[in-house]
């Protein structure tokens, strides 16, 4: 018998950084930097932020903005003008990072004023501008929310269920072997469900699937 859970392509993850990634563009003389990496929490966005911060301590401002969860998502998200007038660089660089199709991350744009202002219109495209600059040549990978689970078969089912666990991106953290076999595993949370079917159909409903 072969059983196989299909991965659909719009539930297989979201894209997060690869690796830190910065741009600069100059805008009526006003050097910008904008400075992008990962943030899979609000600690590690504000440490970033630190960092670039002491990178560039004579700037005339480090503004920031960061989303640590998946694309789009307001749970934990964070932001600052760092001087600039209200809502002319932490607004508009968290709004295009949440509707830039990238989680977790953290963007921390850097300005040495150039002489010329640019007014609270400029100041939002110049900004917002900078974090698009940024996303268009990220560097990016998949994150797949896995949920951890303990898999229980007989002797008999453990090819059975190597293949299943190879074909549908389940990941084998441990295995032990007694009178039964068991594996702590981690499988893709949208999937869960379905890998518990496909466990029962593949050791003729033997097999058990308990969640940690």
């Amino acid at each position: 018998m072969s059983v196989r859970i299909e991965l659909a392509a719009d539930s297989s993850g979201y894209a997060i950084p690869a690796r830190t990634h910065r741009v600069e563009e100059i805008i009526k003389r006003s050097r910008f930097i904008t400075s992008g990496a990962h943030a899979p929490d609000a600690d590690a966005a504000h440490t970033f932020v630190q960092h670039v911060r002491d990178e560039f301590p004579d700037a005339t401002h480090n503004c920031w903005a960061f989303v640590a969860g998946p694309p789009g998502s307001t749970t934990h998200i964070g932001m600052s003008d760092d001087g600039e007038p209200h809502g002319t660089a932490g607004r508009p660089m968290l709004t295009t990072l949440l509707h830039g199709g990238v989680g977790e991350i953290v963007t921390v744009s850097t300005r040495y004023f150039g002489g010329v202002k640019l007014g609270t219109g400029g100041l939002s495209r110049a900004y917002s501008g900078g974090v698009k600059l940024l996303l268009g040549s990220l560097p990016v990978e998949q994150k797949v929310e896995r949920v951890l689970v303990e898999v229980t078969v007989t002797y008999a089912d453990v090819d059975a269920l190597q293949r299943l666990m190879e074909e549908s991106d389940v990941t084998v953290a441990a295995e032990q072997y007694g009178s039964e076999v068991q594996y702590s595993c981690g499988v893709p949370a949208w999937a869960l469900d379905s890998f518990r079917g496909a466990v029962a159909d593949v050791t003729r409903g033997t097999g058990v699937v308990r969640e940690f």
